[in-house]
């Protein structure tokens, strides 16, 4: 079982400290990791092993759901670009990072992939730190 699988029972159970809300294709939470703040993840449910294990009308939904979760970040963090990311290396169960990117980040960091950052040294997901930004992107999310 992956962190995914762990992640998606989680949010099942509504227990996922990071949990933002249910969207059609699964789940929104924020990274436990708060690498560049507003970083969220959309986890599908059921969990699938990769995008194209999801046949067409469920990619497509997958795919509108990452942009809207997009558009959320985008709209509460002043962000100047959105930049998507599904893997699967480490955890090999879809899932997708939404990494809300600035103009203000560090010049020898900014154009690189989010992985240059040192993740060691990042703050961790907290309520009482990033608790009103999930807010905020819920009730964006929400609206539509």
């Amino acid at each position: 079982m992956t962190a995914i699988h762990r992640f998606v029972e989680s949010c099942r159970e509504g227990t996922h400290p990071s949990l933002v809300t249910k969207m059609p294709s699964g789940w929104v939470i924020m990274g436990e990791i708060q690498v560049v703040e507003g970083y969220c993840l959309l986890l599908p449910d059921p969990v699938v092993p990769h995008l194209n294990a999801l046949d067409e009308n469920g990619r497509a939904q997958f795919l509108t759901d990452m942009a809207r979760i997009g558009d959320a970040v985008l709209a509460v963090t002043g962000a100047d670009r959105i930049n998507y990311e599904m893997l699967g290396n480490l955890e090999p169960a879809l899932h997708a990072h939404v990494l809300p990117r600035s103009n203000t980040e560090l010049e020898e960091l900014r154009t690189k992939p989010i992985w240059f950052y040192d993740w060691n040294i990042a703050p961790r997901f907290s309520p009482e730190v990033h608790g009103e930004l999930l807010q905020k992107i819920r009730a964006h999310i929400e609206k539509d």
